[in-house]
């Protein structure tokens, strides 16, 4: 592929004008551009790497139902009505991802979460996808926007 010269890229028509170059970008004039405080690359790799390991509908379920007790295998399958092979393979990668911690007691392994931050975050996503879901159902909504503050408002 060649390679594309920074003026024949400026030459090429836009789709959306004025928005492709950052000094053609204009924030609204009551809005302060504050940029967000850098995070470490590590911390962002293991932040990534624990939504892939929430990113299952059974682990959701799972991290729900440990949010109210602790729980072993066959309380999980019972409650979620998921084979226990399923269950414990999901358990497993929420273990080493550290989002659940497992205590034998007896014949038994009992799953706790590890801290309440991951229930916290599977709740708030839950959340939001119930508002979407929501809002999906009552179909789709008049959109306008305010001329007094730009805000845009919904009517059902």
């Amino acid at each position: 592929m060649p390679a594309i010269s920074p003026d024949a890229e400026s030459a090429q028509p836009s789709a959306r004008p004025g928005l492709d170059r950052a000094e053609d970008h204009v924030h609204s004039p009551d809005r302060a551009a504050r940029p967000a405080p850098q995070r470490d690359q590590q911390v962002l790799v293991e932040a990534g790497e624990l939504l892939r390991a929430l990113a299952a509908p059974v682990r959701i379920a799972i991290v729900l139902q440990l949010r109210t007790a602790e729980r072993c295998v066959h309380e999980l399958v019972d409650a979620l009505d998921v084979a226990q092979p399923l269950i414990s393979q999901h358990l497993r990668v929420l273990k080493s991802a550290g989002v659940v911690h497992g205590e034998r007691h007896g014949r038994e392994v009992v799953y706790r979460l590890v801290d309440e931050h991951l229930a916290h975050i599977v709740v708030d996503a839950v959340a939001h996808a119930e508002e979407i879901s929501g809002a999906r159902s009552r179909g789709p909504a008049a959109r306008s926007i305010e001329p007094d503050g730009g805000q845009e408002t919904e009517t059902a």
